[in-house]
């Protein structure tokens, strides 16, 4: 009696681990990983009756060979069927290595989150299971946002950024002739969001004459460090404007 009791509480052991085993690989097939995936910034660049289409960049941080990045968004608010999936395209590499994907969706529900299969194991960003609402700063240093048409020949730049340091310096440059002369304006502090990013803002008055040939960039000095708010190197015209 003594020998069969022992063997079976080996196997039970065993079919345990094996069970173990199973749970643990199982896992991985789905899981939150803001390391490998997350929200670098998300602009609307639209709104009309309560419906806003959007632009979501998403970073990866992945050395996978197959890649797919999503955005998923609930198109009507309550309704749980109606959830689907915008694929986003390759932008840029950052000088770390890093991609990143943009997405374009409309949506009456300003609700998403982002879905990442890298080698066929999918990966979420979900913001700590709230998801996503609205436009907003993820991870990137400095992003700038859109605005609603020109005021008086002038142009509203908005940027939103990581607070890394109290003394910062933050200005927009901008030229009228292909970058063969530039000037430099400062942007002013104008509030600090819930999650402790903070909005700056400045207006370019130059008119309505050669706006086809502006183009700015927004900088921000912070901690001895650089970043620039460039258009991920393509630079931003007076057509960066809501609903344009």
């Amino acid at each position: 009696m003594k020998k069969t009791t022992k063997r079976i509480t080996s196997i039970f052991a065993a079919i345990a681990m094996m069970l173990s085993v199973f749970c643990i690989a199982g896992a991985t097939t789905a899981d939150a990983a803001t390391d490998r995936v997350s929200l670098y910034y998300a602009d609307e660049t639209w709104a009309w009756h309560g419906s806003s289409t959007y632009e979501v960049f998403v970073k990866t941080n992945d050395s996978a060979a197959d890649q797919e990045v999503y955005v998923h968004y609930d198109y009507f608010i309550g309704e749980q069927d109606n959830w689907y999936d915008a694929e986003a395209e390759y932008v840029t590499t950052l000088d770390d290595g890093s991609k990143i994907w943009k997405a374009s969706f409309t949506t009456n529900v300003h609700q998403f989150c982002i879905k990442y299969v890298a080698d066929g194991v999918t990966y979420w960003d979900n913001n700590n299971g709230n998801d996503y609402t609205g436009t907003g700063l993820g991870t990137a240093p400095i992003a700038l946002f859109r605005n609603y048409g020109f005021v008086g020949g002038a142009n509203r730049v908005n940027a939103r950024l990581q607070n890394y340091a109290y003394a910062k310096n933050v200005f927009v440059r901008y030229t009228t002739d292909g970058w063969n002369t530039y000037a430099d304006q400062p942007l002013t502090y104008q509030s600090t969001n819930d999650d402790g990013t903070e909005n700056w803002s400045t207006s370019l008055s130059l008119g309505y004459e050669n706006t086809e040939d502006v183009e700015y960039a927004v900088c921000y000095q912070v901690n001895g460090q650089t970043y620039w708010a460039n258009n991920f190197g393509e630079n931003y015209g007076l057509d960066f404007v809501k609903g344009f």
